[in-house]
């Protein structure tokens, strides 16, 4: 490569004292060298700025986190780039090596954009924070930011590829002709990809109708769970017990589930007893109330004690109580049974569910009593 006009005298001149691979080398080091320096200023200020926040989250810190690695390799690579037309290097090597340069330098570059994202989640999450009662506004948020996210990050990658791809002119000339025949491959990548298109498209129904959210309280299939995670092509439901049900995301467009907290956390308990036709319900009422003014579990909106069904040999007594979370009502319900059971045990033993047997007439009570023998 010619650098004489690239070059100050004095400096051209120092070069052509020395071997061309020496003057390669050093050009690769200073540029390697002075990036990494670079970054290290940078991201040094970034460090001591950041320690001035008296808050947990701040956003230098946040872009020290994310953006610390990628920048690591794009600005090394970016003063790379920038110094290559100095080196003394035939034309035959020197446009491989220029090309790979600039192969690195986008993905470096698409590396920036990815976790850029990544930064602005950070600061929305920071924005909408889940550890709160009522949190549907942040769930409803981060349930759409995520699933952007997932689309920007594809799309980089996407774009990266055919960036580098359409780099080469062979490749562009190979999708060119491939253009021509693009309608009918897409109707056979269509029926090809039928499911995994259904997933997306579900994704995005999911994403802005919002029949789910991040931390939503669901039954399905019978499992009780929270929604841990939620993918362009899956959804991921912690099930209390430390399970994961991992379920295709057409799913929730497609079959019914119980969704907890669509509109609001809050929800109601019930216990249900069963005890003998003779038990005092206005004690266990009052017994009832007592109980649950001294829990922190109940939210102070409802509170009964109902007699709700008669049977053959017990009652059915039905307790309902309210609760912020469906975790607080599980919680508040097993105070309230263990305690009420406790209470009748202890002071109305009798009125515990038991079976009668009744004798009409001396004639039957004869069947049971055997005559006395002996003197």
């Amino acid at each position: 490569m010619d650098i004489e006009t690239r070059l100050p005298p004095d400096l051209l001149e120092f070069s052509q004292q020395i071997p061309s691979v020496v003057w390669n080398l050093i050009i690769i080091v200073s540029a390697i060298l002075i990036g990494l320096f670079t970054k290290f200023i940078i991201t040094r200020l970034f460090k001591v700025y950041a320690r001035r926040k008296d808050t947990d989250y701040s956003i230098l810190r946040s872009i020290i986190v994310n953006l610390g690695p990628a920048v690591a390799y794009f600005i090394p690579l970016f003063i790379l780039n920038l110094f290559s037309p100095l080196m003394r290097m035939n034309k035959l090597y020197y446009q491989p090596f220029d090309k790979t340069i600039e192969i690195l330098l986008t993905i470096s570059f698409a590396g920036l954009l990815v976790r850029s994202v990544r930064i602005l989640e950070d600061y929305i999450y920071h924005a909408y924070d889940l550890n709160k009662v009522d949190n549907l506004k942040e769930r409803k948020v981060r349930t759409q930011i995520q699933f952007i996210r997932k689309i920007i990050v594809v799309t980089i990658i996407f774009l990266t590829i055919a960036i580098i791809l359409l780099s080469f002119e062979s490749m562009r000339k190979i999708g060119t002709g491939l253009l021509t025949g693009v309608g009918i491959g897409g109707i056979i990548v269509g029926f090809a990809a039928q499911t995994s298109l259904g997933n997306l498209l579900a994704g995005f129904q999911i994403a802005f109708t919002q029949p789910i959210r991040i931390d939503d309280v669901l039954v399905v299939e019978g499992e009780w769970g929270r929604v841990e995670e939620i993918t362009l092509t899956y959804v991921v439901l912690k099930i209390w017990d430390e399970r994961r049900l991992i379920l295709p995301i057409n799913y929730f467009i497609q079959k019914p589930f119980q969704n907890w907290t669509r509109t609001s956390a809050d929800i109601l308990g019930t216990v249900f007893l069963y005890m003998d036709h003779t038990v005092p319900v206005d004690a266990i009422r009052e017994e009832f109330e007592r109980l649950i003014v001294k829990s922190n579990l109940w939210d102070k909106r409802v509170k009964v004690v109902q007699v709700t069904d008669v049977k053959e040999h017990t009652i059915e007594i039905r307790v309902l109580m309210s609760s912020r979370t469906s975790s607080d009502a599980f919680d508040l319900r097993c105070y309230i049974r263990e305690n009420l059971v406790t209470f009748i045990q202890k002071n109305y033993p009798g009125s515990l569910p038991r079976s009668r047997n009744e004798i009409s007439n001396l004639g039957e009570l004869e069947k049971y009593v055997q005559p006395a023998t002996g003197a």
